[in-house]
């Protein structure tokens, strides 16, 4: 486990039930109940300015994720609107997701163009003629159906933990600790399902892009460089159109 991983898991998780359980009586309940929802805003943003200090269509969208969670730390609410509120993440993940299905737009391509980081300009052509052939976009859809399916599970599970378990009024020590409890389950919990659906969703484009991709000398797949495989296609598709196949070639195949 990497140590960026093993600080989003502290200041997203870890900190702030510490907050919740233990500083009720030197903050207040209402003041402890904000600066633990705002502790992991905060290292969003001090990562994305500080840390990662990259701002493209990924960062874009984990800021705006951040921002809505800020205001909506300070909507006191408790019983079926807090479980509404706690998520709202998951519903902002199942709109912005699909919304980019309706548009047919999968929001995946856009995941994928920036995390692969192309370095020059004719990377970054290939690679998008690589994710628009059809067999490849449709896996892009797919994937992120997915993901849209898997978030709205969670959502619901998200709800209904919070309906059972956050039953005290808001302002109450027991309902700080109340929240602490179904942080420390649905953080780990839910967490699982995320990741399967992420890891199955990537290995099915993975399949599908690599499906489309030669093999340098009989090398398989996993011991060549992406970018070289992608660079070899490029220049086949360039000899293919300066030297198409001769008719008696096509018979032959």
């Amino acid at each position: 486990m990497n140590r960026k991983l093993i600080l989003d898991i502290v200041m997203g998780s870890v900190i702030p039930i510490l907050i919740l359980n233990n500083l009720n009586e030197q903050l207040g309940t209402g003041t402890t109940y904000v600066v633990a929802a705002l502790v992991p805003v905060a290292w969003i943003f001090v990562d994305l300015c500080f840390i990662t200090k990259r701002f493209n269509f990924i960062t874009s969208y984990i800021g705006t994720f951040a921002i809505m969670r800020g205001l909506l730390a300070f909507w006191f609410v408790d019983g079926v609107q807090f479980a509404l509120k706690d998520s709202m993440g998951s519903i902002f993940t199942v709109l912005v997701f699909g919304g980019s299905i309706i548009i047919h737009k999968p929001i995946i391509y856009y995941f994928l163009m920036q995390g692969m980081n192309p370095e020059s300009s004719q990377q970054e052509q290939a690679l998008k003629a690589l994710l628009k052939e059809p067999r490849v976009y449709r896996t892009l859809v797919k994937g992120t159906k997915l993901l849209v399916i898997v978030e709205v599970l969670i959502g619901v599970a998200n709800f209904l933990f919070n309906l059972q378990i956050v039953v005290a009024d808001f302002g109450t020590v027991m309902f700080n600790q109340q929240v602490a409890q179904v942080n420390a389950i649905t953080r780990i919990v839910l967490t699982i399902p995320e990741f399967t659906g992420v890891g199955v969703a990537a290995m099915s484009i993975r399949r599908a892009m690599f499906y489309h991709l030669p093999k340098e000398n009989n090398k398989d797949h996993d011991e060549s460089d992406f970018w070289d495989l992608l660079k070899l296609r490029e220049s086949q598709k360039a000899a293919e159109l300066i030297s198409p196949p001769t008719k008696d070639s096509e018979e032959i195949q």
